[in-house]
Formats: structure tokens, sequence, C-alpha cells
């Protein structure tokens, strides 16, 4: 083997040769095989978690692909078209632990097919009369498709059991925080009245419908593939499609009408809804993220004795979690764009789609699961200061009550009307810097139809909180019967 091919077997296996390892790693014999942030020993915990690595672990891939080999030869034993005992034998031989793995990264490397040294090893195991019905007029991608599939149903596995963890945490907040008064914000400015729960409602109430979506997508992304070379499956004769229907079955996955090879709609479905997820995610985050700001104090995320904010300023407790969710939904949202390239595709194969997915698939899964334990971890350790919530809501009454003097106004006066005198009013007081209560009530335009008891009641934030306490019974009630 010459120097050039020895080279790119080691890439692929990431094996680097000892004369290619630098003088102050030459001792201790660094292979240089973290070179991505998700496989760093040191970083990558913040990208990737145990979960999604033992998913897409490369081992664990090949492994898949053996499995697969080995329900389509069973599949095809149950139709007839090969015999059982090759069947049996294929099912047996097909274990990775039987197959050496430097010689599967030397053949990817000099035949440069992703499959077919995986397939040989394969029929080495296999009986000489059974070695011959080995991937049996399957393709190539038939295989990796129908893998792939499995990927994606443990992802979603995963994702369901990760979403109702934190839907359970995050019910248990907002029912006891259901009287925490605080001040809602639109355009970052104080709005009106609101509490901490109904906040929090509505971070479960997008969650609940990201709980529907991926089960509602589960049928129509995890399916089979095996259409044969150009989707015709002609090589498998009339049995073809009670074969599909087998196979499928030792699958768990399901039959779709045609062959999508070149369809991909399915995985970029996969990808936009994982991204989606993220960003949910990331916008809770992002939202603690600014309420733990010192400036608002109402939340405040956890910290242990072993943490350290900054190399330089002792002071620092940084939000870094939080950061790191929205960073992790960025990531989350390239792929989609990879998702969506890998669906244009000419005429009845074409691998570039498939070799985009193969980053964007593990990817955003990663990106997706991490970004749940990160949440969650963040969630749990959560301090809720409902006492400067209330004390932010009272210093900001004068304000965030007016809507409520419009409507009272409005009984005699007509809304317009009404709007348009507390309107002048409130701008008047922003501009010159005075007190909004005492203008209001010393107005003889708001005195006429509104009596002293009537201003001083308005002026309590919570005599504003309309629906809330119903709205969040309404969620949590919905969290209740997920479960």
């Amino acid at each position: 083997m010459d120097q050039q091919t020895l080279e790119r077997v080691a890439r692929a296996a990431c094996i680097v040769p000892s004369q290619h390892i630098g003088a102050e790693h030459a001792e201790e014999g660094c292979r240089h095989e973290h070179s991505h942030i998700l496989d760093s020993k040191t970083h990558g915990g913040g990208y990737a978690g145990p979960v999604s690595r033992r998913i897409f672990c490369s081992h664990c891939r090949l492994q898949r692909w053996l499995d697969v080999e080995a329900a389509l030869a069973m599949a095809q034993a149950d139709v007839g078209i090969i015999p059982r005992e090759a069947a049996l034998d294929i099912e047996k031989a097909a274990q990775l632990s039987a197959v050496d793995l430097h010689q599967i990264a030397e053949g990817v490397a000099s035949t440069g097919h992703s499959l077919m040294p995986l397939l040989g090893a394969l029929q080495k195991n296999c009986s000489p009369s059974a070695r011959e019905y080995v991937h049996f007029g399957a393709t190539t991608q038939d295989i990796q498709d129908t893998a792939q599939s499995l990927e994606m149903r443990d992802v979603l596995d995963a994702m369901e059991h990760a979403l109702d963890a934190l839907l359970a945490k995050l019910a248990v907040l907002a029912d006891g925080q259901r009287n925490s008064l605080m001040v809602a914000r639109t355009h970052s400015i104080p709005a009106l009245p609101t509490t901490f729960a109904l906040k929090v409602a509505g971070w479960i109430d997008e969650l609940l419908r990201h709980r529907d979506r991926l089960g509602e997508a589960r049928k129509r992304i995890l399916v089979v593939q095996l259409f044969g070379g150009v989707g015709t499956m002609a090589a498998f004769g009339s049995e073809a499609m009670a074969m599909l229907e087998k196979f499928a079955q030792r699958l768990s996955l399901e039959v779709p009408l045609a062959g999508w090879h070149v369809s991909r709609d399915r995985v970029t479905e996969f990808v936009s809804t994982l991204a989606m997820v993220t960003a949910s995610l990331a916008r809770v985050a992002d939202e603690i993220r600014t309420l733990n700001r010192w400036e608002i104090g109402e939340v405040e995320v956890g910290w242990t004795q072993q943490q350290i904010g900054s190399s330089t300023m002792p002071h620092k407790r940084n939000p870094e979690g939080c950061e790191q969710v929205v960073v992790l939904a960025r990531l989350a949202k390239a792929q989609v764009m990879l998702a969506l390239d890998a669906m244009i595709l000419e005429h009845e194969r074409d691998y570039r789609g498939t070799r985009l997915e193969w980053c964007a698939v593990a990817d955003v899964s990663h990106y997706a699961l991490m970004a749940f334990s990160l949440l969650t971890d963040t969630i749990s350790g959560l301090t809720v200061n409902d006492k400067t919530m209330a004390r932010t809501a009272d210093a900001f009454s004068d304000a965030i009550c007016t809507e409520a003097f419009v409507f009272e106004m409005a009984k005699k006066l007509g809304k317009s009307s009404a709007y348009a005198i507390i309107f002048e009013i409130t701008q008047t007081c922003q501009r010159n810097r005075v007190s909004m209560r005492e203008a209001i009530e010393s107005d003889p335009r708001v005195n006429t139809v509104m009596p002293a008891q009537t201003l001083a009641r308005l002026f309590e934030p919570r005599s504003h909180l309309g629906m809330a306490q119903e709205i969040v019974d309404n969620v949590l009630g919905k969290v209740a019967s997920h479960h």
C-alpha cells in the first residue's frame, strides 16, 4: 500500500501514522481523533450527551446496517425468496464483533464505497451457500436509509422522554408560582400585570404542541426503504410487496407507498421538527437569562461552589447553561438548511442528499437532546424571587394599570375617548418625568367619571390579572392528561 493510500485509510479510520504526529504529541501517542467540537473530551459535553452519542456511535451505525441486512434476509426467507437456512446463517453472522474494523476502514478508503467492505466482511462470516444471498436484490441506500429511520426512531423516543421530563418540572414550577405577581413586558417595556405561573404556562403550552408534532410525525417519518436500484423492486420478483411488509414488521417501521431514494421530505420533516423544538427551548432559556439579570433579578439560575463565572471577575455567576441552549438552537437551525438542500436531487438516485443527511440528522439530534438536558437542569436549579417580582410590579403600578383605567372610563365615555384621555396624561407624565398616579388622580376628566375608591382599586396590580389563574389550570390539566 503506497503512502497516499495509507494516509487515506488513516483518515477514514481516525488513525494517524506515527510519522505525522507532532513531536509535542509523540510521547502521548496522540491519534488526533477529536477534531470536531462534538468529539472534544474537554468541551464536547456542551454539544452532545450520552444518549445521542450512543445512537450515532460509528460502530453502532455499522451494527445497525448489519441488523437491517439480517432483517432483509429473514423477510426474504419469510416469503420464499431465499432459503430459510441461508437467512438464519446471515442473521447469525451479522455481528460487528466478528468484523475487523480496520479492514473495513481500509476497504472504504480503497473502494470509495460506504457499504461494500462491510458486506464483504459479512459474506466471509457466512457459509459458502449463504453468502450468495447476502444483500439479495437490495441497493446500498435501501440499507442505509432504513437504518437511518431506526436512528431517527431512537432519537424521537429520547426526545419524547426528555420532553415529558421537562414538562413535569415546568408543571410543578407553574403550580408552585400561581400567586407570583409580576410585570408582563412587551417590547422589553413594562406592559400589564401578570403572574409567573402564566408565563410558565405559555412555555408548557408551546412544548405540548411539540409533543403532538413528534407523535404525529412518526408514521410519516419512520418508514423502511427497500425498493432496489431505481425503485421498481424488479430483483425481488412477484413476492416483492409481501417481502416489504415482512421487512417493515421485523424492524417495527412503517411501509411507504413508493421508494424514497430521492424523496427526502421525511428526513427534512425530522430535522425541521427537532430544530423547532430546540428553538422553543431557547426561547425559554433566553427568558430565564434575561430575568436573571441583576437589574431585574426576578429569577436566579442555580450555582455550585465548583462553578466559576469569570477568570478575572470573581463575583460573576454567568447563566451559561441558558446561553448554550440558544447556541444549540442556532446550530440546529443551520441543519434545516442542509436538510432542505438534500431534497433537491436528480432522477431516481442521487447520493448527495444522503451525505448531507448523515451530518444534519446526527447533528440536529445531538443539539436538540443536549438543549433538553441543559434546560431541564436549569429549571431544576431555578430560584424564583417572587418578592422581587411583586416589588417591581408595585413600583410600576402607575403604568401597568393604565389599561384598566381606559376600560373603566369607557363604561361612560366610550373606549376611544377614554383611551385618548389616559394616553395624553401618561405621555405627558413621561415627557415631564412626573408621577402618573398623581396626574391621573388630579385630572378632572377622570374624576368626573370615576370615584376615588375606584381609582384606588384600579391602582392595585392584582386586580387586573384577568383569566390568568384559569388559563394556568387549563394548561396544567392538559399536561396531566398527557401523562
